[in-house]
């Protein structure tokens, strides 16, 4: 049966400024370790506004801050010479953090790390309303796999993570649909399964009969910007001017090649797939959304399901320049926090809601999700993903 187009954009905006609470009200006093602290680590902690504190011993630092959301606050040193500080509070949800020792921006000693921003460094969690959808629970649990491999399209070794539902390797004979999906920028084909708890999320939809089984395929998407001709230090011409349009054109089209030519038939030929497209998904976060977009417009007979996160849209006009995309197509999946829909990012390719509504109006099927109080960050690729796997493979 075909989904209505839902909207729910939340009187979330009104709230856009909250984050922001005058400095002068006192901080609640209520601070617990974070739950991604290393073994034993007391720091950081979170109190229940969403203020994260830290502590770190540099007694030959001249200043450290706590980088958070993009803004530094500022520490202060006691007479041993531990620092100490918190933020304003911050969004629900999984947040990259970093010190700032002296100018030099560092990862904390005392939490676990995570890939993002192109680095690892640290993260910590803000307790949720909603995060039982992505706890570990006393359910049956599938297994994320580490596959590494040669491509041939790259002619490089490569690495890939799979996650296999938790009956997988009970029931021998069934086969399985495949969700191939994608980090965001700066990030890696560790994120989902780290940051995003993609994993715990299909094992709790499981149990609680909410979403058929399916392998999932989280692969490296990054790409780099090619090499442009630089002038010799004496040479007055001009430096190759940069592509105007964003991203540039071709932009990933290595990354389609190696999805088409390696990473499909090398998931068919080692895991139970159903191997048609019928039962092949792909979706992705971001940057990843928007090499979604760009890789199942253009093969409508290899995808059936699309799920784009925070990374765009489909436009009718995509659709019309795609043969066989709105005839094969079974979903288009498109989602947002509140707070980047007034961010001009989000029309990246069009209005999202308006593209999205205009594909729903012409027969396809599609569903637009918004993530309440949340911006360009997992919290909102959590809920994503947790709307848009039941509707997969039905």
């Amino acid at each position: 049966m075909r989904n209505r187009l839902t909207y729910m954009l939340f009187a979330a905006f009104v709230f856009l400024g909250s984050s922001n609470i005058n400095s002068q009200n006192p901080v609640v006093g209520d601070f617990k370790p974070s739950s991604l602290n290393q073994p034993g680590k007391e720091y950081p902690q979170v109190n229940s506004e969403g203020r994260v504190r830290v502590q770190i011993s540099a007694p030959e630092a001249k200043m450290v801050q706590l980088d958070i959301g993009a803004v530094k606050y500022d520490l202060v040193k006691d007479a041993q010479g531990v620092w100490t500080g918190e933020s304003a509070p911050q969004d629900e949800g999984f947040h990259y953090y970093q010190l700032n020792i002296d100018g030099a921006s560092v990862p904390d000693p005392n939490s676990l790390y995570f890939y993002g921003a192109g680095r690892w460094g640290s993260g910590i969690e803000i307790p949720a309303g909603d995060e039982e959808f992505y706890a570990m629970k006393n359910v049956p649990h599938g297994q994320v796999r580490e596959l590494i491999y040669f491509s041939e399209s790259t002619q490089s070794m490569r690495r890939c993570f799979v996650y296999t539902p938790p009956q997988y390797d009970k029931n021998t004979e069934k086969r399985y649909p495949v969700l191939y999906l994608q980090h965001g920028g700066g990030e890696d084909e560790t994120g989902w399964s780290n940051q995003g708890r993609v994993n715990l999320i299909m094992d709790n939809l499981i149990a609680e009969g909410k979403a058929k089984e399916f392998i999932i395929v989280m692969d490296n998407g990054n790409w780099h910007m090619p090499e442009r001709t630089r002038p010799a230090p004496n040479d007055t011409t001009k430096q190759e001017e940069k592509p105007k349009a964003w991203p540039p054109e071709g932009w990933a089209d290595g990354f389609m090649k190696t999805m088409l030519e390696d990473i499909i038939p090398m998931i068919d030929a080692n895991f139970r797939t159903l191997a048609d497209q019928d039962h092949r998904a792909m979706a992705g976060l971001s940057m990843g959304g928007m090499e979604t977009r760009i890789i199942t417009l253009a093969n409508p007979d290899v995808f059936s399901y699309v799920g784009i996160f925070s990374g765009g849209s489909i436009s009718p006009d995509d659709v019309d320049k795609a043969p066989g995309f709105k005839e094969n197509v079974k979903l288009v999946f498109v989602s947002y926090g509140s707070r980047e829909l007034e961010n001009p990012r989000s029309g990246l390719w069009g209005d999202p809601v308006e593209n999205t509504k205009a594909l729903n109006e012409a027969g396809m099927n599609t569903h637009f999700y918004v993530s309440p109080l949340t911006a360009h960050e997992w919290q909102s690729w959590r809920r994503g993903f947790y709307q848009f796997a039941p509707r997969l493979f039905q």
